[in-house]
């Protein structure tokens, strides 16, 4: 290996730093809110606010930031939003109040929408032969894969031991580490490009994508209300403003002309849809051990340790694979393999369904692989290397959005399947539970009507990864020259 291909590497090293832990941010709380919960009193608002804005603001600014990135110098924003995250980490970490948590967090996920387009697009810098590049972007992806699957393994060990701020500053010795190191490793990086960054065109993409996200999600777990309607609506006008705007500009934020090749379409929505399912199932799961099936946080978290490593070898294995088999087989194999995986954790019940559950994240984590590494390596190779960060922006706000949306839309089912279900005592599982001197039988009641909204939910992303599979099959084209995006000039 030459000396360069060895500073190559050792960059992939370095950027993977931010990279995992900006991942890991967008799951770690998912056990550590009963915790939180009790310490600050989180309204039910607040508590959605402090699982979600986070989401929010990383998913809604990546696509301004990628272009930001391109243009004004990726290690100079790489460094500016490492400082910021830690800053808004430590300050999270001690934040007295439901609304200084939510403002952190929300801080939190502006400086990791800086982080993520332009660590992946520093990786078409770093290499530039398309199979090392590849191989580059499938350690980039399993390392953002492994980030969300053991977020809550790590939440889980944490509060085992420490309050819950420390799921917090665990950042901290991270992003030490990527500050000391970055600079040497990454300083030959493109310092910036050339042209103007349409500043309009970022305005709408972020405030159009956050109207527009808020509107659903509080749709869905809130039910119509006038704010989120014209919240919603608002969103998508800005958004259809961003798009013509896009047609008329030399440099457009994000170029419609690549959604025109099928791979690259279905890849996209194949960022979405996958971490929709993983993020709610994870979600549901999760309360189903602890709640329905009475195991404590860290036992429930490490559970979770096989689909997480399944998850992650297949994303380091995937390159060799499309290799092998082709991006359109991979591609179907995705999705067949998350509807199986979603299909098992029908076979969970009120007194078990562990094993079920475990044999779900294993099977489902190949298709979850899949999709991390196929996304982003489509993502890049259908540009320049000048104009990777944007293209990377579009996969990752896939992946972003979707995780915030599988939580709220198909959380939001669960809840109304329990409503409808269950004893009418209370409108969660684990409020129910908490009633003082709820009898037996309500309790009962309460967890198989639970268990049945898991089983619905589980249900629909299964259909909707079928049905996903079967247009991948049908759809997309059988020669491989096809299968790779042009890279528009």
């Amino acid at each position: 290996m030459t000396r360069q291909h060895t500073r190559a590497w050792f960059g992939l090293l370095v950027i993977l730093c931010p990279v995992l832990l900006v991942s890991m941010d967008g799951s770690i709380l998912f056990l550590a809110m009963p915790r939180i919960s009790q310490a600050l009193a989180p309204t039910a608002d607040q508590q959605l606010w402090i699982l979600d804005v986070y989401g929010f603001a990383v998913g809604s600014l990546l696509i301004a930031f990628g272009n930001i990135g391109d243009r004004y110098g990726r290690l100079k924003l790489l460094m500016i939003g490492a400082t910021v995250f830690g800053a808004a980490s430590a300050g999270a970490a001690f934040a007295p109040s439901p609304e200084l948590l939510i403002a952190f967090r929300a801080l939190m996920g502006l400086a990791g929408a800086t982080l993520l387009p332009s660590a992946l697009a520093v990786l078409s810098e770093l290499f530039t032969d398309p199979r090392r590049r590849a191989q580059a972007i499938g350690v980039f992806a399993a390392a953002f894969a492994a980030g969300f699957a053991i977020g809550p393994v790590v939440g889980g060990a944490l509060l085992e031991h420490f309050w819950w701020g420390s799921v917090f500053l665990v950042n901290l010795p991270v992003i030490a580490a990527f500050l000391l190191l970055a600079p040497g490793l990454l300083g030959k990086v493109l310092a910036g490009g050339s042209g103007r960054v349409d500043l309009l065109s970022v305005v709408l993409s972020a405030a159009g994508l956050l109207l527009a996200i808020y509107g659903i999600k509080h749709t869905a777990a809130a039910g119509l209300s006038v704010v989120a309607v014209a919240a919603g609506i608002a969103g998508a006008v800005l958004l259809v403003w961003f798009a013509r705007r896009q047609r008329g500009l030399d440099r457009p934020l994000i170029d419609f002309s690549l959604f025109r090749d099928r791979v690259f379409t279905i890849a996209i929505i194949t960022g979405l849809l996958p971490l929709a399912a993983w993020s709610a199932s994870a979600y549901l799961a999760g309360i189903h051990l602890q709640s329905v099936l009475g195991l404590a946080v860290l036992d429930a978290a490490l559970l979770a340790l096989p689909g997480a490593a399944v998850l992650t070898i297949m994303c380091v294995v995937t390159p060799a694979l499309v290799e092998r088999v082709g991006k359109k087989a991979a591609l179907v194999l995705c999705h067949f393999s998350i509807a199986v995986g979603l299909l098992s954790l029908l076979m969970t019940g009120v007194s078990g369904g562990v094993g079920w559950y475990v044999a779900s994240t294993v099977v489902a984590g190949v298709g979850y692989g899949i999709s991390f590494s196929v996304v982003a390596d489509t993502a890049v190779a259908a540009v320049p290397a000048e104009r990777a960060g944007a293209a990377g922006a579009i996969a990752e706000t896939s992946n972003e959005i979707g995780n915030a949306l599988g939580i709220a839309l198909m959380g939001s089912l669960a809840a109304l399947v329990f409503r409808l279900a269950g004893p009418e005592l209370a409108p969660t599982l684990d409020a129910t539970l908490q009633l003082p001197g709820i009898a037996p039988v309500a309790g009962a009641e309460a967890k198989e009507a639970f268990v049945t909204g898991l089983h619905i939910v589980a249900a629909v992303l299964s259909l909707l990864h079928v049905a996903l599979g079967v247009f991948a099959l049908r759809l997309l084209p059988h020669s491989e020259k096809a299968l790779v995006p042009q890279a528009s000039s």
